[in-house]
């Protein structure tokens, strides 16, 4: 399984890191979650420069596509030339964003009518590009989703995990990263959040 986390200069470690982290926990069972970015390095909003593992173009091809948000997000997504580049396909891939990473879903064109998540900065320009915004941490619908707050990322990674490795796997990658003294209690809230999702699917 195939997962490129779409990672623009100016990221949130937080969106991008955490769910690149869980779902990699699935590296048993032939996952690989990598930072997919335009160029060889991409610069987080604090400074924090890392080695791009795939090309942007590593997107197109992959099973899953996870957009996390970035201080420049709004401007890639007026651009469009970075957005250029992506030919993504419902159909055959799981799509996911946060935060400021719906934006660019929206101008991707793929959420057409569905009300979205995103975070109260980003919220404006999503309801500019024609979207429904929910005061939510997650929704989704077939293979679409979106999630609003930095720490919603363990929502979408917990949600690609449930529908392409089962319950069983995503409760266990869950549970392997959740505080001690608390597991238990952590996976059941996380998988509460998802788990309608994943029976609307």
């Amino acid at each position: 399984m195939k997962i490129a986390v779409v990672t623009f200069d100016g990221f949130n470690e937080l969106d991008s890191f955490i769910a690149l982290g869980l779902i990699n926990r699935l590296h048993h069972l032939g996952w690989q979650a990598e930072i997919t970015s335009p160029g060889a390095q991409v610069t987080s909003m604090n400074g924090v420069t890392v080695q791009a593992q795939q090309p942007l173009e590593f997107a197109n091809e992959a099973d899953v596509v996870l957009f996390g948000s970035g201080i420049h997000t709004r401007a890639i997504a007026t651009d469009g030339t970075l957005l250029d580049r992506l030919r993504l396909d419902p159909l055959r891939q799981l799509i996911a964003g946060q935060c400021s990473g719906t934006l660019l879903m929206a101008r991707l064109g793929l959420l057409a009518d569905m009300p979205a998540c995103t975070d109260s900065t980003t919220k404006p320009w999503v309801v500019e590009a024609g979207v429904r915004v929910l005061e939510e941490p997650f929704h989704a619908r077939g293979p679409i989703a979106t999630a609003g707050g930095c720490l919603a990322s363990q929502y979408l990674a917990t949600w690609v995990m449930a529908r392409r490795a089962g319950l069983d796997a995503a409760r266990d990658a869950l549970r392997y990263a959740a505080p001690v003294g608390e597991k238990d209690a952590y996976v059941e809230r996380v998988l509460g959040v998802v788990k309608p999702f994943l029976q609307a699917a």
